[in-house]
């Protein structure tokens, strides 16, 4: 997520300073849990028979990576989630080819359009987004947005008027002025969710915010440098998903919808019949504030079971100490752990407090990347080949426990390939910090990690 300035990061800040100390994140361990033989698969017409379902199971995972269909009947027991088969689900990378086919879809539209976004701009990416929604409502497709009120706290309210005077229905999510909609204040509570389903039909999810920061390309990729830092976009990964798993996001943007008390939606066609549309097997996982950590336990499990390889990128990393004990401990087991993380970022508060946990990291075995040139937005991660995760959560308290996130799992080692595809490319575009080079920076670097460290719960 974006980390304001003070003026919006400072009140909740103090709130949770004035209510005390809040409670740890659950303790994940798998022998404590109690998995079904085999997990659970979904698809167009509810549950896939037991038979049917360890078969597509064995399709999708090669003998030699059996293990994964323990570890997902371990994760369902874990987050309660079952696995939905039959999508198509397509990676999508930076802004431009993120914000372009978002727009397509939109323009192809026929009943409803659901949009949840923490942070939406007005600038004239956020104008050409906004126009189009508009568009769309005047040709009688309905439009229904959710936006967070911390994220937009800098975008006019006549942005968000023009857009309701055209038909579109808008609810701020969690006001951080009390008196715009009565109900309990919670303004530490925010909606970091980045969610669009077009005619229940096509939905996106990922890390990608609807702001001028996306315009330009982050070079992934590229073989060209660029100019100026200034005309480098953004690094972020999103996803685009068609067949039965569009109806677990449809529930997750309705019941943010329904928590806000903003009236009813619009009779639609919401939860259309939907066939398979590809061979991906995908987990919807979608936490909130006093949820049930679903995001944060599949994290952790995955982390814990790993055998090869742990590939995670974070564009903010203030982990837990669970966390890095899962890591260090994976290192040392001898597994390939690394972890791509920005080298410049637009919060350096989380820049520092995540600095503080290098020497941990680096002293058991993990290498640590920092990525160049583009601010590091993505919050991705592939592990084994086979198990990977895109969605909006970053590593890091304020994400799993006081914000309103979605990741997607996807299981499988064709869409693992591209995802260490990415991860590759990153790598390239990154510089290894060392343990020798972390041993020599500066005081003043380690006076920032440290003052940054006490305030990293409320980051």
């Amino acid at each position: 997520m974006n980390v304001p300035s003070w003026p919006t990061w400072l009140p909740p800040l103090l709130l949770c300073l004035m209510l005390g100390a809040c409670a740890p994140l659950p303790t994940v361990n798998s022998a404590q849990l109690l998995p079904n033989a085999s997990p659970t698969v979904n698809g167009p017409r509810g549950t896939i028979p037991e038979n049917r379902a360890r078969a597509l199971l064995a399709k999708r995972w090669p003998k030699s990576t059996i293990n994964l269909k323990a570890q997902a009947a371990l994760e369902e027991a874990a987050t309660g989630v079952p696995l939905i088969a039959g999508n198509k689900v397509s990676l999508l990378f930076d802004g431009p080819q993120t914000l372009t086919a978002m727009i397509e879809a939109i323009d192809n539209a026929k009943d409803h359009i659901n949009l949840e976004t923490y942070i939406f701009d007005q600038d004239e990416l956020g104008l050409k987004f906004a126009d189009s929604l508009i568009e769309k409502r005047k040709q009688g497709i309905d439009v229904n947005i959710l936006y967070d009120s911390v994220g937009t706290i800098g975008t006019p309210k006549a942005f968000f008027e023009r857009m309701r005077e055209a038909g579109i229905r808008l609810v701020e999510f969690n006001p951080i002025n009390p008196a715009t909609r009565a109900g309990k204040w919670e303004p530490n509570n925010r909606d970091h969710r980045k969610i669009m389903i077009v005619d229940g039909k096509l939905a996106f999810t990922g890390g990608v915010n609807i702001s001028a920061t996306y315009s330009n390309s982050s070079l992934f990729r590229s073989k060209t440098r660029p100019v100026s830092n200034d005309k480098v976009g953004w690094r972020d990964t999103h996803v685009k998903i068609e067949g039965p798993a569009v109806a677990a996001l449809q529930w997750v943007f309705i019941q943010g919808w329904v928590s806000q008390d903003a009236g009813d939606l619009p009779e639609r066609a919401y939860f259309p019949p939907l066939r398979p549309m590809g061979d991906k097997i995908v987990r919807v996982l979608a936490s909130e504030p006093g949820g049930e950590y679903q995001i944060y336990k599949a994290y952790v499990l995955a982390i814990q079971e790993a055998k090869t390889s742990i590939h995670i990128t974070s564009a903010y990393f203030v982990p837990d100490e669970q966390i890095v004990d899962a890591l260090t401990g994976a290192a040392g087991r001898g597994l390939d752990v690394k972890i791509i993380l920005p080298g410049v970022s637009d919060s350096g508060l989380v820049f520092h407090a995540g600095h503080s946990f290098f020497d941990r990291l680096l002293d058991g075995g993990v290498k640590i990347h920092q990525l160049q040139v583009a601010v590091l937005h993505a919050k991705t991660a592939v592990i084994d080949g086979n198990w990977s995760t895109v969605g909006s959560t970053n590593i890091d308290m304020r994400s799993f426990m006081h914000n309103s996130e979605l990741n997607v799992v996807v299981v499988g080692d064709s869409f693992g390939a591209e995802m260490e595809s990415a991860f590759k490319e990153d790598l390239s575009g990154s510089v290894e910090v060392t343990p020798e080079q972390w041993a020599n920076r500066p005081v003043a670097d380690r006076v920032k990690e440290w003052t940054a460290r006490i305030l990293g719960y409320w980051l």
